[in-house]
């Protein structure tokens, strides 16, 4: 990998950014119970984390905080740095700064190249309303920085509403590079999630520049809201991921009960707000899914809820019996669960307790789990096996 790190004067920022990220090295004391032997590390911690990625064909993790800012942290050297250039967020509530994307074609080492980034946020409008953005731009690392630059808005949600929750915001590449799928969460307004001129609740898939792609499920001309919607009937989806068949999946959040991983299928209605295993958190009953509904099922719901914040589907060689299994993480069940996939059917296999909310999880390329914390303070940590 090509290094900046080694350059002079970055000792000296490095430790000025250190100090308010604390980063470490040393072993973690908490106790998780994954059922076989393992090492446990808590790299760093990070002010209210919402995301976080790897720059391909590096060992460069970015984590996104939802207070607008982003740092980046060499993983082999624990090293910590601010990332610059980042947009203004609406910072309350649910909302900030949101998720963030690499093409993961573009592989090279050298950092000082620039490469194609994808964030969303949280963003004001008019008369108290806010709603979800997706910004296109440029990531490098120069000396002891990293930058965004010509950061443009690509994609908005619409129509902007009142409240600062359920944005979903999370965003994911397709495996062949030739698209971007948004999750547009419900912002509580529910009375537009069954209407396709609305984004609410939908998940969106664009071209690499935002633009609506063709294929897209829904007739109408190009550039409307219909044209952008691949699926709709979404609570306030929370991660998404692709099978090992290259199928997205998604868990979303239902209302008090019925969180729920779904297989999307383009142009399918997944039912919310007239169906839920849910209820409302007033103890209003919402009529459950019947197999002759007319609504695309869950192939798993859980109540009481998870409260699922992030998902990948497992991959490496280093938990091989969890390979294509996936790992979603949890809120209030502060909790990794490990769910295994069988061709649309979707069973638990098991649950590791945390000892606080978990916010995302990633896998790096030796095939360690690296899983964020919630909240102020919360730490980085990296799951590998012990070996003896």
């Amino acid at each position: 990998m090509h290094s900046f790190f080694n350059l002079p004067g970055f000792l000296l920022f490095a430790n000025a950014v250190t100090a308010s990220c604390s980063a470490a090295s040393d072993v973690d004391s908490q106790a998780v119970d994954f059922g076989i032997e393992t090492h446990i590390e808590t790299i760093a911690t990070f002010d209210e984390p919402w995301a976080a990625a790897f720059v391909p064909g590096t060992e460069i993790y970015v984590v996104t905080e939802r207070n607008g800012h982003a740092k980046a942290i060499d993983t082999k050297s624990g090293e910590i740095f601010i990332v610059k250039g980042l947009p203004s967020v609406d910072y309350q509530g649910q909302g900030g700064l949101g998720d963030i994307a690499f093409l993961e074609q573009e592989t090279w080492d050298d950092l000082t190249i620039p490469r194609v980034v994808y964030l969303t946020w949280a963003e004001a409008g008019f008369e108290d309303t806010r709603g979800a953005a997706l910004g296109m731009g440029k990531f490098r690392c120069v000396e002891s920085e990293c930058f965004v630059s010509e950061l443009r808005v690509i994609w908005r949600q619409s129509p902007k509403v009142e409240g600062n929750g359920h944005y979903s915001h999370r965003v994911r590449i397709s495996p062949e590079g030739n698209y971007i799928f948004i999750a547009s969460g419900d912002r509580r307004a529910t009375n537009l999630v069954q209407d396709r001129n609305s984004s609410i609740g939908s998940i969106i898939r664009l071209n690499l520049d935002g633009s609506p792609a063709e294929g897209n499920p829904f007739s109408g001309p190009m550039n409307t809201i219909s044209s952008q919607i691949w699926t709709y009937g979404h609570r306030n989806i929370l991660g998404m991921a692709w099978d090992a068949d290259q199928r997205l999946w998604a868990v979303e959040h239902g209302p008090a009960g019925g969180d729920e991983l779904n297989l999307i299928k383009a142009g399918q209605n997944y039912g919310w707000p007239i169906r839920s295993y849910g209820k409302q958190y007033n103890g209003t009953p919402i009529t459950d899914h019947s197999p002759d509904d007319g609504f695309e099922q869950p192939s798993l719901h859980w109540t009481p809820v998870i409260a699922p914040s992030d998902m990948i589907f497992y991959r490496g060689q280093m938990f091989d019996e969890w390979q294509n299994d996936a790992l979603i993480t949890g809120l209030s069940s502060s909790a990794l669960v490990r769910v295994r996939i069988d061709r649309e059917r979707a069973v638990e296999q098991a649950r590791y307790d945390f000892p606080g909310r978990l916010r995302s999880v990633d896998e790096a390329s030796d095939g360690s789990i690296w899983v964020l914390e919630d909240g102020p303070e919360a730490r980085l940590i990296k799951i590998s096996r012990k070996t003896l």
